[in-house]
């Protein structure tokens, strides 16, 4: 039980020391230009970022670029931005064929992730709120109404 709690904070304090949404001192978090106060949205989106440093940094990298011609970027993408029920999909169940976006054509492969619904919720509330990005909270209730 111990090691579990040791593994446990080891991994919050590096995702948190490299997510731009938290900070240990502060219940204020700066976005933007913008401050954020700790809600809901703030909640899943520090959540979400930890999903996303684990099962989805790899492909899309950390500033959300992804890689070009093979990996979408998530960043400023106006695919995820438009297109909140797809993208919801694609991390709920993966995504085969193709996509445009920022009008580049990507024909990849996401594989399902395994994730659980609040944990979509969480990784879509980061990936639509972070390097550029502004939307509304996703509920778990959302990505239930999701179906393949």
């Amino acid at each position: 039980m111990r090691l579990y709690l040791i593994v446990l904070l080891i991994v919050e304090y590096f995702s948190f020391s490299q997510n731009p949404y938290s900070t240990r001192d502060s219940k204020n978090y700066l976005s933007a230009g913008r401050t954020i106060t700790d809600t809901t949205l703030t909640k899943s989106i520090k959540r979400g970022a930890i999903i996303y440093a684990d099962f989805c940094v790899q492909c899309h990298m950390e500033n959300g670029d992804g890689v070009r011609n093979t990996y979408p970027p998530l960043a400023k993408a106006d695919f995820l931005l438009t297109n909140k029920q797809e993208s919801i999909r694609a991390i709920k169940y993966g995504l085969k064929g193709k996509i445009t976006v920022n009008g580049a054509i990507y024909n990849s492969i996401m594989p399902p992730l395994g994730l659980y619904d609040d944990e979509v919720a969480d990784v879509m509330n980061y990936i639509s709120n972070s390097w550029g990005n502004t939307s509304k909270l996703v509920t778990e209730k959302d990505v239930q109404l999701i179906n393949n």
